[in-house]
Parts: C-alpha cells; sequence; structure tokens
C-alpha cells in the first residue's frame, strides 16, 4: 500500500498530463484534429498492435539501437580507458574527442546516409557515432579519477599494470562509465528515430513519419507514445543494472 501510494505521488503529474490531454481536445480548448483525445490515440495503439505494425517497425528499430549503442559501448570504454592509462593514446585521441563532442549529434544523420546509404548501416552508424562520444567521456574521466594511492599499492605490491588495469582501474572507474553508458542510451533513442524520420522504410520514426504525413495523428500519436515508453523502460532497467553492478560499493 505505502508502495502504490509512493508511486501514485512521484507519477502524479503524468496522470495529471493524462488527463488534461483527454480533457482539452474535447472541451475545444486544443484542436482535436491535430491532438487527438488520449482515449483516441490507445485505441490506435491497440490498433496498430492488432495489426502488427508496432511488433514489426518497433523490433526493426530496437535492432538497429541495439547493435549501435553496444559498438558505442565497447569501442567507448576501450578508448576512454586506453587514453586515461596510456599517454600516446590520450594525446592522439583526445583532441578529437573535443572537437567532435560540441558537434549537434542530429548533424551526423545526413553524414551518415551520405556515406552507408538508406539501409540499417547508416541508422547503425548514426547510433554508434552519437553514443560514442559519451562513454569515451565517462571511461576516461573515470579512470583518470581513481586515486593514485591505489594504483601506486598494487604496483608496490608485485601487480602488473595489465592486473592493476582491470583489478583497480576498472572497478574504480564503473560509476563514471556507467552514467556515460546512461546518457548514450538516452541519445540512441533520439538518434535512431531521427534517422528513421529522415529517410526510411521501416522502424518506428518511419511509422510516426507516414501516419503524420497522411493526417492519421492518433496513431502518429500512438507511435510517439510507444517510443517515449520503450525510453522509460529501458532507463528504468539500466537503473536497475547500475545498481546491481554498484552493490559492492554498498
Amino acid at each position: 500500500m505505502i508502495v502504490m501510494k509512493t508511486l501514485l505521488i512521484r507519477y502524479s503529474p503524468l496522470l495529471l498530463l493524462a488527463a488534461a490531454w483527454e480533457v482539452a481536445p474535447r472541451l475545444g480548448i486544443i484542436d482535436p484534429e491535430t491532438l487527438p483525445p488520449l482515449s483516441a490515440v490507445a485505441r490506435a495503439w491497440f490498433r496498430l498492435l492488432r495489426d502488427g505494425d508496432l511488433a514489426v517497425n518497433g523490433l526493426s528499430s530496437l535492432q538497429n539501437l541495439a547493435v549501435g549503442l553496444a559498438l558505442g559501448i565497447v569501442i567507448g570504454v576501450v578508448l576512454g580507458i586506453s587514453m586515461a592509462w596510456y599517454r600516446p593514446v590520450e594525446v592522439l585521441i583526445n583532441p578529437l574527442v573535443r572537437v567532435l563532442y560540441p558537434l549537434p549529434r542530429s548533424a551526423l544523420i545526413p553524414v551518415m546516409i551520405l556515406w552507408f546509404g538508406l539501409g540499417a548501416a547508416s541508422k547503425i552508424a548514426a547510433v554508434f557515432l552519437g553514443c560514442l562520444l559519451p562513454v569515451v567521456i565517462g571511461a576516461y574521466n573515470g579512470a583518470r579519477g581513481v586515486e593514485q594511492v591505489l594504483v601506486w599499492s598494487a604496483l608496490a605490491a608485485g601487480a602488473k599494470r595489465r592486473q592493476v588495469l582491470w583489478d583497480v582501474v576498472l572497478p574504480a572507474a564503473m560509476p563514471e562509465i556507467l552514467a556515460g553508458i546512461r546518457n548514450a542510451l538516452a541519445l540512441s533513442f533520439i538518434l535512431l528515430i531521427a534517422a528513421e524520420l529522415l529517410i526510411s522504410q521501416h522502424g518506428m520514426g518511419y511509422l510516426i513519419s507516414s501516419f503524420g504525413e497522411g493526417g492519421a495523428y492518433d496513431a502518429m500519436f500512438a507511435g510517439v507514445f510507444t517510443v517515449s515508453a520503450v525510453g522509460f523502460l529501458a532507463d528504468r532497467a539500466y537503473l536497475l543494472l547500475m545498481g546491481w553492478a554498484l552493490r559492492w560499493r554498498g
């Protein structure tokens, strides 16, 4: 009972927003043609689910997102740790990171389409490049922030540099790495949907765009709601994973 009450209080703004969304179009405060009532959006969502449109396009988007994000995480962690641990790598990579970080991630999408065409490769590449920098910076800052006393103590005890890297630096840097990955997770949804909105023949972005162009705004908002809900659930699941991964810190 206490848990339900806590959840109700925490998510009460969403409940108020849902109520306003339902009432405003029905009262004519907002044009129902451009913003259908929430109940109409819900009916459209169940219709898309029944017809299989959500499953087919959602699976296509999630596949591209998973591949691009996984590549960004693996390569980003390796680059970030290497920059902090090996001076030549930092000299080579750090200027590139500083130059590219202020670049709007969405600006990469047309370039990826030009380089990789209109298929899945361009979407994966856009997600990968957009997610790479937050992971690199998180891993770099985490590894650089490790207390030197811990490193010196391990080396003095006879540990090799590779052992110190795996047994001391990587665990100590894990909070920053996981925080960078969380930022990358949020960016991956934004970049993928933006890429699919520009030009695609499948995926949730394509579904939203096609319904919007056809004037089926209830179905369009159903697609937007689906992306938002999946992104929210992915973030909540990742927070649980972070808690499990960092449970050793007490």
